[in-house]
């Protein structure tokens, strides 16, 4: 007889479950790569300032607009209380013509010029960008005297050109009806060069090979304007208003300055943001004022909202 040899005995190491296997190639992964924790830490410093000086004082805003100098829950009491002032329709009018000529203002000539420094003015595009932006080093103080020494025909260097529209004092310039424009003029001056810089690095965003099939294609510089690179453009510009309006909204440092000048003549609570500092600082009224800027918060998140889901900021191409 002829002896079959015996089989080894083997002896497999146990397969790990789906589920612990994935974790363990995470963890290795993360052991390996620690870009996510870096990530982590950067944006750490960004969410500790939002927290302090964004989160916590509009908590703290809230409550005092909710309650009363005692600490007494007073509902909307403020609310309504500030909304029956007779300063306030006109405060909120005031503001919201000027936030329409602005933002219309902005919207149409930012995106213009951007579009004319990225198609026929490509070599002198840095100069002019520098020549745009720099504007906006200024304090917005030091912008609005330059512009009060500007607007006044004494001493302006367009002086002729203002006595030809037939303003020969600073107070026929500065006159109430006047304000929402030069509002416009100077917050133009001051703020459009930056935005013009980031629609222009948007523009260079766009493939070069697409605006060439559209020429291919017979496309005019206009059509590719509108048919292309605006339509591209569109979430930066969704960007740009929301931003802007935000700004618009706490227009204080022009008003305030320009009322000064006018010794009277423009009321100093012609913006809301004016009548919010009479209420903390001239009648002592915290609880009043805080109620209105809450009324300026709620109104900049709505208009943000309708535009974030209107242009579909946040959809992914």
């Amino acid at each position: 007889m002829t002896a079959t040899p015996a089989t080894p005995a083997t002896h497999s190491a146990p397969v790990p479950s789906a589920p612990s296997a994935v974790r363990t190639k995470r963890g290795d992964r993360g052991a390996r790569n620690p870009v996510g924790r870096a990530g982590y830490l950067f944006v750490s410093g960004y969410v500790l300032l939002l927290l302090a000086f964004g989160v916590l004082p509009t908590v703290y805003a809230v409550r005092l607009a909710l309650t009363n100098s005692r600490g007494q829950y007073v509902g909307l009491g403020n609310f309504t209380r500030t909304f029956a002032d007779y300063r306030f329709g006109p405060a909120f009018v005031h503001i919201g013509l000027y936030l329409l000529i602005w933002l219309v203002v902005l919207m149409v000539l930012v995106v213009l010029l951007a579009l004319m420094l990225h198609g026929r003015m490509r070599r002198t595009a840095s100069a002019l960008r520098f020549l745009f932006y720099l504007p906006g080093a200024l304090a917005g103080v030091a912008s609005v005297l330059l512009w009060l020494i500007l607007l006044d025909p004494a001493s302006s260097p367009v002086g002729g050109l203002l006595d030809a529209l037939g303003w020969h004092t600073l107070a026929q310039v500065i006159s109430p009806g006047h304000l929402p424009a030069l509002f416009t003029v100077i917050a133009f001056w001051t703020g459009a060069g930056g935005w013009i810089v980031i629609m222009y690095g948007a523009l260079n965003n766009i493939p070069d090979e697409i605006l060439e099939a559209a020429r291919i294609d017979g496309a005019s510089t206009l059509q590719i304007a509108l048919r292309i690179q605006i339509p591209m453009l569109t979430k930066w510009i969704a960007y740009m208003l929301i931003l802007a309006f935000a700004a618009g909204t706490q227009l204080f440092v022009e008003p305030q300055l320009v009322s000064t000048a006018s010794w009277g003549m423009i009321p100093d609570s012609w913006s809301p943001n004016q009548l919010s500092y009479q209420y903390a600082f001239q009648a002592g009224d915290f609880n009043g004022a805080a109620a209105l800027s809450v009324d300026l918060l709620l109104l900049g998140l709505g208009c943000a909202a309708l535009v974030v889901f209107r242009a579909g900021l946040f959809d992914r191409d």
